[in-house]
């Protein structure tokens, strides 16, 4: 582990490539899974504020989700994440273009609707966090459905802390980042 402020920072964040190859893989990370995407206390207002903004660039069976369910939920760990279609796969959030998934949340962020990208947790993603009142852990989450994102990552070379480059600023800052960057550097 590497320590940047207040973050631990994983080497396998500065030792392996990622880059997400969308016409590969279809967003199958929005589909898969034993739950939603992980929420932070703080994006449950969020979801509540912009969801009337949002809805129209969901689907009928993500809005049928939500208006049974609620915006998010605990799910079976007690983790608070979003809402998913049928339980515990499909995100309740997701779109579809082409045969590929897209996030609603995003889609009305592109269209000026809401000033918000989507949770930080996808935004990061494969990066997951523990948070600590100390400090944060941030680790490379490596699920099997990412394999097309490894090898274009590699091919491109490209380590997975620079192909999340803006959500680590999201979430630290652009100080944080460079701070990053330095230490990396003399490593």
């Amino acid at each position: 582990m590497i320590e940047v402020g207040n973050v631990l920072v994983h080497e396998d964040l500065l030792n392996n490539d990622f880059v997400c190859n969308i016409s590969k893989c279809k967003g199958i990370c929005c589909i898969e899974g034993d739950s939603g995407a992980p929420l932070k206390e703080s994006e449950k207002a969020i979801l509540e504020e912009i969801y009337p903004k949002v809805k129209p660039y969901m689907t009928e069976k993500g809005i049928q989700a939500i208006e049974e369910q609620g915006k998010y939920v605990l799910d079976n760990d007690g983790d608070l994440t979003t809402t998913c279609v049928d339980g515990n796969k499909e995100c309740a959030y997701v779109n579809w273009e082409n045969g590929i998934t897209k996030c609603a949340i995003e889609k009305a962020y592109e269209a000026g609707e809401i000033h918000w990208k989507k949770p930080i947790s996808c935004h990061l993603y494969p990066i997951r966090t523990t948070n600590y009142p100390e400090f944060d852990v941030l680790h490379y989450d490596r699920w099997h459905i990412c394999k097309d994102a490894c090898t274009f990552g590699k091919e491109l070379q490209v380590p997975v802390y620079k192909f999340l480059k803006d959500p680590l600023i999201r979430t630290y800052g652009e100080e944080w980042y460079t701070e990053l960057e330095n230490t990396v550097k003399s490593i």
